[in-house]
């Protein structure tokens, strides 16, 4: 922007109460500032990408939601809507810096919270929700197919006892982290006695804090879904509804004129 002469500087002098917001992955200064990056490295430099993943995987890429779309996008979003609040209050405008990195660090503020409190010990798949507990993770079913599960407070759990038909005694003492691997490879003994569907049958209506695993092939038929229209089909593309929503609104997806060849043409053509 400063190159095409519309920096901050020269269009806030036009107008004071200019809202100008800046996306960028490391941010306006700082070593990194010029580099070139991608998600993959803001949220490696932020704890995030290592916290994701097994004992066993590895760091594992978060499909870009927690650099590009959460820590990027919304916090730009949210930026926005902050300063223009402010500049209507006080007609004074703001530059936003909304680097990927920092919105990606702020959104471990939890993760971060619970290791000083000493409630995140250990490295991946070691800690309450990252895997490591027996209540809160994903397990395989007998189609290879999986299933979630976060049956974290102690009426929710007793559920998740009651229907998977669990020994009280074996799985006793579930909040110490030592009891951990026992507790779970019961569960996983037990959920791969039956298929994903019929868990998920069983667990209707119940408050054992479970869901089916869904692709994103099968998203659109789950009863859910459908109810709130979730997921909505635009020109033969299905795609994510508009969110949040706004009471007397219904989140529609206005048509962009672009079809799935136009966009597969387009990436093909990037240098």
């Amino acid at each position: 922007m400063e190159r095409l002469g519309l920096s901050p500087k020269v269009c806030m002098a036009r107008n004071p109460a200019l809202v100008y917001g800046r996306m960028t992955g490391w941010g306006q200064d700082g070593p990194l500032a010029k580099a070139a990056g991608h998600d993959i490295n803001y949220i490696a430099l932020t704890g995030a990408l290592d916290a994701v993943g097994t004992k066993n995987s590895g760091p594992v890429p978060a499909l870009n939601l927690i650099g590009d779309f959460g820590g990027g996008g919304m916090l730009l979003a949210f930026g926005v809507v902050s300063a223009v609040l402010k500049a209507k209050l006080s007609g004074k405008g703001s530059v936003i810096d909304a680097a990927m990195v920092d919105g990606a660090a702020l959104l471990m503020t939890m993760p971060f919270g619970l290791k000083a409190a000493g409630f995140w010990p250990g490295g991946r798949q070691e800690n309450l929700l990252d895997g490591g507990a027996p209540f809160y993770g994903t397990y395989k079913t007998r189609d290879d197919k999986w299933v979630a599960i976060g049956s974290i407070e102690q009426p929710f759990w007793q559920q998740l006892s009651n229907l998977l038909e669990l020994d009280e005694e074996s799985v006793k003492d579930r909040m110490k982290p030592a009891r951990w691997p026992a507790i779970r490879s019961i569960i996983e003994n037990r959920i791969l006695q039956k298929t994903r569907d019929e868990w998920t049958a069983i667990f209707a209506g119940t408050d054992a804090c479970f869901a089916p695993v869904l692709s994103m092939d099968e998203v659109v038929e789950h009863p859910h879904n459908m109810a709130r229209n979730i997921f909505q089909n635009m020109d033969g593309i299905l795609q994510p509804a508009p969110a949040p929503r706004f009471d007397g609104v219904t989140p529609e997806i206005a048509p962009i004129g672009l079809d799935p060849i136009d966009i597969g043409t387009a990436i093909a053509s990037w240098d």
